[in-house]
Parts: structure tokens; sequence; C-alpha cells
């Protein structure tokens, strides 16, 4: 049912790669599934210490103003312009009791970035959109082009934050306007089970494990499958965090790089953070070539979610909205 999947080694220089924080293209191993064509599974790519740029800027730098967030419809903007500083400290002093009060950062559940998705509409507008991370936009480019798909702009992304209690249900990313275009998904930190499902929500799903580091791609006629989250997982390693997370980062980076140091004392809050989460970011292309969005009305434009109380501390699980994994 698995197999090895073929990828455009020549569509990535090493030097591109090396910028993005990743091995080269030609030292990935990528697999497919029967029955499920143009779903692709990277194990990560990585380079040694290269995750820990990417969690630092999901914690630190992504949740940041004029991104939205989910804290954003239940606090006063000044409440949501600083989550990082207003909860390091507690991060890092935080035992393992269950029953200490949340930092903002854990009641964290979703940051959007680019284009935000409306989740009362289900649909992206022209008028509520802010620039798109230039080092996130440069790693989703070079994966693309690594699976075939040169030209791809990273346009939307939807950042989810889970916890041990976390699920995402069943759903299908279909909001995009142009679905010829992949769906990239990263994840890191603790592992979880993902559940790859059908054309129609009631056919039976796959299960396999993602691990942090591991990146998927759906595509072409897996592009518009149903999937799902029904479970996060402790590290299988039996450790804190997974052993690639513990590897330090080179300290000689490439020229033009994306990858940029953590400090130990940002990586501590990280990896504290991290011992009882997993983040995972989608990356999307919203229109094509040229492509512009239809002339709508009675919308809002603000990318608001529904009114869920996504700050419930003793939820049994808490579900995410239907976005992606």
């Amino acid at each position: 049912q698995v197999f090895r999947s073929q990828l455009s080694i020549s569509s990535v220089s090493d030097q591109d790669a090396y910028r993005a924080g990743l091995q080269p293209v030609s030292q990935w191993k990528a697999y497919g599934l029967s029955g499920y064509p143009g779903f692709i599974f990277i194990p990560n790519p990585f380079l040694p210490g290269c995750q820990r740029h990417w969690v630092k800027q999901c914690l630190k730098l992504y949740p940041e103003k004029p991104n939205v967030c989910n804290l954003d419809l239940h606090m006063a903007p000044e409440k949501t312009t600083d989550l990082w500083g207003q909860s390091k400290e507690q991060l890092r002093r935080k035992g393992s009791s269950k029953w200490e009060p949340r930092s903002l950062l854990e009641k964290l559940r979703w940051v959007t970035l680019g284009y935000h998705y409306n989740w009362d509409t289900k649909k992206y507008s022209a008028n509520h959109h802010t620039p798109f991370p230039s080092d996130l936009a440069f790693l989703s480019e070079q994966v693309a082009a690594a699976c075939g798909f040169r030209g791809f702009q990273a346009q939307a992304g939807i950042l989810n934050y889970y916890h041990f209690d976390s699920s995402l249900g069943i759903h299908v990313d279909e909001s995009e306007l142009d679905h010829s275009r992949p769906l990239l998904s990263f994840s890191f930190g603790q592992s979880s089970i993902f559940l790859l499902g059908g054309l129609k929500r009631e056919e039976a799903p796959t299960a396999m494990f993602m691990h942090s580091g591991d990146i998927m791609v759906m595509s072409g006629f897996s592009r518009l499958l149903y999937h799902a989250v029904p479970r996060v997982l402790p590290n299988p390693e039996g450790t804190a965090l997974p052993s690639c997370l513990d590897q330090a980062l080179s300290s000689d980076l490439p020229v033009g790089s994306v990858i940029e140091h953590s400090s130990d004392e940002d990586w501590q809050v990280c990896a504290k953070y991290l011992q009882s989460s997993r983040i995972n970011m989608t990356i999307r292309q919203v229109l094509a070539e040229g492509q512009k969005f239809p002339e709508e009305s009675g919308t809002n434009g603000k990318g608001q979610a529904p009114s869920e109380d996504s700050s419930r501390e003793n939820s049994k699980a808490k579900r995410h909205k239907p976005n992606t994994v």
C-alpha cells in the first residue's frame, strides 16, 4: 500500500534547500499511498536544529498583529498584541500539574496568515489580507517545487496549536479558489494520528502517524479528500521531546538563509510548550495566476470565527474549527 514517490530533484538547488533549512532533495524520502494519487508523505527532511526556527516563529512571531488568532474573539486588542511576552515567564516556571492556569500561548488554538480565512462564511476575501511571512513562503515554495509544483505561491496559512486533549474533526479543504495547487502541511512537536479518507465523508479512512518534522502534500485527486486528526500522542521515543528537536542549529548558516538562530532563553520557552503540544502549519495557494476573488455582498471580511470559547480549561477534547491538519 505504501510506495516510494519520485521527487523533482532538479527543481530545487541544494543551496535553496539549505537556505530553507532543508536537506538536499536528493536525500529526502517520499512516499505515496495506493488509492490516494497526489498524496505525498515526506518524513522529516529538515536539517539539524532547523525545526526550532519554525516552532519559534509559530509561537513568537506569527501570532503577532496584524495576523489573526482565536484569542481575538475573546480579548481586547491590546491584550493579544504580545502573547509571547505575556506567556514566557509563566511557561518557563510551569510544572507538570494540569491544574496550573494556562498561559495565553497555551490558549492559542489557531492563527491565520496572508488571506485570512473567514470561519463563518468559510471563504477568503480580497479585503482581509496581510503580508505573508517571507521565510515561510520560501520554505513552502521549495517543498512544492520538489513535489513537482514549481511557481507555487504561498498566499494563506492556517496554524493549528494542539494539546494532548485536542482533536480535529473530519473535514475537507475546499475554500481555496484554485484546487490545482497543493496543500502543504508541516508538523512540529508531539506526534499525532492522521486519518486520510475519501471524497465522501462516510468512506473508511487510512490511519497513519505524523511525527515532528514530517511534511504532507495533498494534491491532485487527494487535494479534496476528507481527513481528520483524532488524537495527539506523546513522543514515541519516550522522552519529553523528539530527539530531532534536541539537535542544535549549525553556527554556519548559508548566505541568504531564512533560518535564524534561537536564543537559549527563547528555545527553553518553546521546548516547555512542546512537551505537551503539537504545532501544525498548513500553507495554501488561494488564487491561480491572474485570478481574482468574485464580487461578494453581505460579508464582513473580518476572517472571524464562530464564538467558540477556545480558552475553556477543562474541555475533554477541544475540537479545532474545520480547517486542516
